[in-house]
């Protein structure tokens, strides 16, 4: 892999995980209580021997170029690098980003200056683990041009996604995004092992460097999965590589919601305790979590917290996370907090009227998303009990049936949501 470049995506709005993407951009919301989304990448590629990783950022990137910066560092004598290439006005192009596979082909002036044979080309804000080594392999002996990462989903999902179709040999035959039911007939291929199956693009893809340059070169084609992969199925030999692992496309409030409560399983879908295979952040240092007469149920509970006499269950507990006495969490997410704050803080924000950083007291969550740095009063009801789907309410929005409190929000206490 020593002549391989990662590159990954992360400039995308995240329109659809708003308001977790209000103040940061996709790849850098948190999963799993400790983690951010780029670290699942990253953490793919270091584990496939993979050194050199581009990460290409736009939009609200400050929180994710800092945590990128911190948090991976390779030493003087390797030639590793995770490098964030920012979109950036230039006398040739003078826009910025207008799809993902613009931003590589803006990029292309940076990683021509490193030698490489394949770029692998990765989305930042997936969940799975991958060996990409397998997949390069499986490129090489093709002879492909291109390879493209797919999975099995079923015909519900596959209206969601762009579907392949492949041959015998594993050749993509024909590339179609998000086709509608009526097409899906058409989209069936045979999958070793699995029989007749929709394979739908993970959006990882494998380029030949010369392949790259070529595809590229139309600047009106900005995205790999409606302009790049179709218009590269007929002219060149594009393999699709399956993956039979677990894998999730993190796009909306939903499923970011359903993939974490998800780790809280006894057997989780996703492994981040496989030894082997270590999932990488910033290392910070934090103190071991106090619990204190609490009752916790099928629950991620992340360092630096302290619980007092709290019900937590099926919860994903971020890191310096504070929860207090009676306060009641169930099927929520509490992404944490940045920092802690004194003695003296909390009482200059009490007579300010201003709730403390985290969950008061005799609290009652259930079904949402707290975000970071979020202050919640005592005797405050987060419950949805109207059963709102969508919804824009003074602190707080309402997502997919999901109530999400934004980052540094403020519930008062006593407040009904």
């Amino acid at each position: 892999m020593q002549d391989v470049l990662a590159v990954i995506l992360g400039g995308g709005r995240g329109s659809r995980l708003f308001p977790l993407t209000l103040h940061r951009s996709k790849p850098a919301v948190p999963i799993a209580g400790k983690y951010r989304l780029i670290d699942i990448p990253i953490s793919n590629c270091l584990s496939s021997g993979l050194r050199r990783i581009f990460v290409l950022t736009q939009y609200n990137s400050e929180s994710l170029n800092k945590h990128l910066n911190l948090t991976y560092k390779f030493d003087n004598f390797s030639s590793g690098f995770v490098s964030v290439l920012a979109a950036e006005q230039t006398a040739e192009s003078p826009d910025w980003f207008q799809g993902n596979a613009d931003a590589v082909r803006q990029s292309l002036r940076h990683l021509g200056n490193h030698r490489y044979r394949e770029a692998l080309i990765l989305s930042g804000d997936q969940l799975y683990q991958m060996d990409y080594r397998k997949m390069v392999d499986s490129h090489r002996r093709h002879v492909a041009d291109a390879t493209v990462g797919v999975t099995p989903v079923s015909a519900e999902q596959a209206s969601s996604f762009g579907i392949l179709k492949m041959n015998r040999l594993g050749r993509i035959v024909h590339f179609e995004e998000k086709p509608g039911p009526e097409r899906l007939p058409e989209l069936v291929s045979e999958v070793p092992g699995l029989g007749p199956s929709f394979l739908a693009s993970m959006g990882i893809y494998a380029f030949g460097r010369e392949a790259l340059e070529r595809s590229l070169a139309n600047t009106s084609l900005v995205d790999f999965g409606r302009h790049v992969i179709p218009e590269a199925v007929p002219r060149m030999r594009v393999q699709a590589y399956v993956h039979r692992g677990y894998w999730e496309d993190v796009g909306t409030i939903r499923s970011y919601y359903d993939t974490n409560l998800a780790l809280c399983q006894p057997v989780p879908p996703f492994d981040f305790y496989e030894a082997s295979r270590p999932v990488y952040t910033h290392p910070r240092f934090l103190p071991a979590t106090k619990i204190e007469q609490c009752s916790v149920r099928n629950a991620l509970i992340s360092e630096g917290s302290i619980l007092v006499g709290a019900e937590i269950e099926r919860t994903v507990v971020g890191i310096r996370s504070r929860i207090g006495r009676g306060a009641t969490i169930h099927d929520s997410l509490l992404l944490g907090a940045d920092f802690y704050e004194t003695l003296e803080e909390i009482g200059q924000a009490s007579r300010k009227g201003v709730p403390p950083l985290g969950i008061g007291a005799d609290t009652f969550i259930r079904n949402a998303i707290v975000d970071k740095n979020a202050r919640i009063g005592a005797g405050v009801r987060i419950l949805n009990e109207a059963g709102e789907t969508e919804r824009d309410g003074d602190g707080y929005y309402v997502r997919d049936g999901i109530v999400v409190i934004p980052k540094g929000g403020v519930v008062p206490d006593g407040a009904v949501i």
